[in-house]
Order: structure tokens, then sequence, then C-alpha cells
């Protein structure tokens, strides 16, 4: 008979968006057990459990001890850095794992990636899921979207700690188990894709206004304020009205003035463009991305 002061759920992985999408599990009341590589990322992890409220959290320093720590059928979410990195942890883990534990990837992997670990898992009689996590920092905290692929027993298990821990909304918790394979992670980079393509429209109305129309950044604030209240409302217009207004601690003016007009990228909107011209499917917004 197992131990009560087994964790219900484990999550590997505690850079930002990892300490935060464990502290929200056990902030919904889900004992949980944090593991990494970097030790230090535990003990800071455990101590943020411990400021917030003395949340259901414990951090193991081992991969053994972090994966004897849950009840049966595990349950643990990965969340590195796509490629090598899930795989190296999925090594580190599954020498302790058992036939139906399963295996929860957070990452933005590539889809194709995610269905060879799901034969590569299924092979060692463990359950795989792909599951996309939207939100950014704040989401995982305070509630993600949250796209899950693969196997659906493997979504079952959690499927009631997935549903307390996603964004709330008026027809329901933004979570859907949405199907097999890789299908969660495919589904997550077209919604990359389609975010992608409004930030660049958003950058192009931007440019319009500043450039030809001579507009201010309080002006701009003040007209994404507005389409913010209109058939625009969205995550995007709104933070977009809230950064014109950022002032710049050092210096005179707005920050975003002085912002280097340089970006990076997760792949996400590549693998899209990809995609749709390998499935010849137009996505002119998205494909004429600088």
């Amino acid at each position: 008979m197992e131990s009560a002061a087994l964790s219900r759920i484990g999550l590997a992985g505690l850079a930002v968006m990892g300490q935060n999408l464990a502290l929200n599990i056990a902030d919904k009341g889900f004992p949980i057990s944090v593991y990494n590589r970097t030790v230090s990322k535990v003990d800071e992890t455990v101590a943020r459990a411990t400021e917030e409220g003395g949340l259901p959290l414990t951090g193991h320093h081992s991969p053994r001890d972090f994966v004897l720590s849950l009840s049966r059928p595990r349950s643990i979410i990965i969340l590195v850095k796509a490629g090598p990195p899930v795989d190296q942890t999925i090594a580190a883990l599954s020498r302790f794992l058992e036939p139906g534990d399963a295996i929860i990837d957070g990452g933005n992997e590539w889809y194709e990636h995610t269905e060879r670990r799901i034969s590569e898992a299924s092979s060692q009689g463990l359950l795989y899921l792909g599951m996309g996590v939207s939100g950014g920092e704040e989401g995982a905290r305070r509630g993600p979207s949250l796209m899950p692929g693969g196997s659906r027993q493997a979504f079952d298990n959690v499927a009631d700690i997935l549903s307390k821990v996603a964004a709330q909304v008026d027809d329901g918790p933004c979570v859907t188990y949405v199907g097999p394979g890789g299908s969660g992670n495919f589904v997550k980079m077209v919604h990359n894709g389609i975010e992608y393509g409004d930030m660049q429209l958003i950058s192009e109305a931007y440019d319009v206004l500043r450039t030809i129309g001579g507009l201010s950044n309080q002006d701009l604030a003040d007209i994404f304020d507005e389409w913010n209240r209109g058939e625009l409302e969205s995550f995007l217009i709104e933070i977009t009205a809230d950064i014109f207004k950022v002032k710049d601690e050092h210096g005179d003016g707005e920050l975003v003035d002085k912002i280097l007009d340089k970006t990076g990228m997760k792949g996400t909107g590549k693998w899209t463009v990809q995609q749709a011209a390998e499935l010849s499917v137009a996505a002119p917004t998205i494909c004429s991305l600088p």
C-alpha cells in the first residue's frame, strides 16, 4: 500500500515556465514533486512554494528520488528546451519509471519528434503526451491554455489536474484532448504561427500610425485601448497599448523607442509555414513575416 505522502504528479525542468506551472498545480491543491538537473532551481522553487502560502510542493535533487516520490501510475510533466534536452531528461527519468507511467512534454516541440518519442515510450510500456502550453510565464502561473495530444490514457490520468490549472472562460477550462500522436504539438505550432501573423499586423499598424500619421506613443496607447474595447479586443492588443505607456527608467521618453529592432524565434512560426507549404494550404499573412 502506497504512502499518502506520495505526490500526485511530478514536474521536471524548473526554468520560469516550469516553476510557475508547478506552483499553479500546487496552488490548486494537488501535491507535486519537482526536479531539475541544476539543484539550485529546485531549492528556489521550494522556497517560492513556502513563500506563496506553504503550497504542497516537494523538491528532489536526483531523478531516482523524484520518480519514487510519485504515486502510481506516475505522471511527469517535462518543461525543458525542445530537442536533445527532452531526450536527455526522458533518459534520466525512464530508468526508474514502470509500465503504465506517463511522460508529458510541455515544450514547443516538432510534432514528428513527439511521434518518435511516443513509439520509443511505448516500447518500454510507458505512456506519452505532447502538450502545448500557451500563455507565457504569467499564464503558466495563473492559467494557461493547454493542448495535449498522444496517449488518451495518459490524458485521462491527469485530466482533473489540467482542468483546474488551465485558464477558465465562460464555457469551461482552456484544455481538451486534441487527439493521438503529435496532434497536441501540431495545434500549438499552428497557434503560434497565427499569433505571429497577428503580431506582424499589429507591428504594421503601429508603423503606419507612427511613421505616416505622426502619432505620439500616448496617442498610440489611446488608439489601441479603444480598439481593445471593440471587436479587436484581445490579449495582444491589450498588452500593445500597455507597452506604449512604459517609461524608460534610465532616461527620457518611452522604452518602446529604445528597444532594438530585432526579434528572435523558437521555430514554431517557421514550422507552421513549412507545414502550410507541405499541405498546400495558403498562409500568406504568416508567410510574409520578416
